[in-house]
């Protein structure tokens, strides 16, 4: 097996849909909510992040290189869930999610902000006056659209905010109203970076891994397709990851997909590079496989695979691809 850009191995793990989650941001509350910015007065000096279909920690170390005191607010975005999509997604509200903060090894409550988005316009009070979930994919959202005047739904269909999706059952005409809006969740608390001293800031929380009941890796009807390139573009899977998968459907295996997806970008909201920034990503089962783009990537274990990094700038998101062999019963 060959270690390149990408890192490569062989999974047996859940298909579920797939958001993304981030590295801290500072942030400020301005009028129309949590706003990520740039400081020039903090600097991370290291990021040790583990990323598997179960579980993802992150340990952060801050140094506050000003002679004061900073106090403000540290951003953590969670995935966007975007209206309109067909099929499922694996967690309707990422709010859901269970989300532990630590700071100094104390673990610290953070609050939730959830805003509706549409074209870059906040409908959140909107939508909270019409009494609507605020997350498109909530299982109450349609019933409750349904159940409005009928004045107000042409309101948000001519807005733009939902689209009419009935259709004719014999006789019977079937109410559908497909909410389009997007759902942002940030967790947020206001912080202290002493003056001249380090702070480490951990998180850890069961990620909502995304995927799908089969795969186009090393399926030779598929290689030639635009969603087989765009796919192997995403996760950075290269010959040798497409052999293998070749390899275990030549054994009879059925191939399926997990996602997982780790917002890094904005990591470069902070006064310089990430000083040392270590990557660890668990396939979970040694007769897995997979991918993801990185540099200089080595196995450290038969399930994890690690990337080491200095004064780095992350300019793409973290996508990792999972693939499981099941035989057919």
């Amino acid at each position: 097996m060959m270690i390149r850009k990408t890192v490569l191995a062989a999974l047996a793990a859940l298909c579920l849909a797939a958001p993304a989650t981030a590295n801290d941001s500072v942030a400020s509350m301005g009028a129309g909510g949590l706003i990520l910015q740039r400081t020039d007065g903090i600097v991370m000096r290291s990021e040790d992040l583990f990323v598997s279909a179960r579980e993802i920690r992150v340990k952060y170390r801050f140094f506050n290189r000003t002679d004061r005191d900073i106090s403000t607010i540290v951003a953590f975005p969670l995935p966007d869930i975007v209206g309109g999509n067909e099929g499922d997604v694996a967690l309707s509200d990422p709010g859901a999610l269970t989300f532990v903060t630590a700071v100094q090894g104390r673990r610290v409550a953070t609050n939730i902000e959830q805003k509706a988005m549409l074209d870059g316009v906040d409908r959140t009070g909107l939508l909270r006056g019409l009494e609507l979930p605020l997350s498109p994919y909530d299982p109450a959202v349609r019933a409750a659209v349904a159940a409005l005047p009928r004045p107000q739904i042409d309101m948000l269909i001519e807005m733009g905010l939902i689209e009419d999706r009935g259709y004719a059952d014999g006789a019977r005409r079937v109410a559908d109203f497909a909410p389009l809006w997007t759902l942002k969740t940030t967790h947020y608390w206001t912080q202290v970076f002493p003056a001249g001293k380090e702070l480490a800031v951990d998180h850890r929380y069961a990620p909502a891994v995304g995927g799908s009941a089969g795969s186009v890796f090393g399926d030779p009807d598929a290689a030639s397709s635009d969603y087989a390139a765009e796919h192997a573009a995403r996760y950075c899977a290269d010959a040798a990851f497409q052999a293998g998968a070749a390899r275990m459907r030549r054994r009879g295996q059925y191939l399926t997909e997990t996602w997982v997806d780790y917002i890094l970008t904005t990591g470069a909201n902070w006064a310089e590079p990430i000083g040392e920034f270590r990557l660890v990503v668990d396939k979970g089962s040694s007769r897995n496989l997979v991918s993801f783009c990185g540099e200089d990537v080595r196995r450290i274990s038969s399930t994890r695979f690690e990337m080491r990094r200095t004064n780095f700038t992350p300019t793409r998101d973290l996508s990792v691809v999972i693939v499981s062999g099941v035989r057919p019963e």
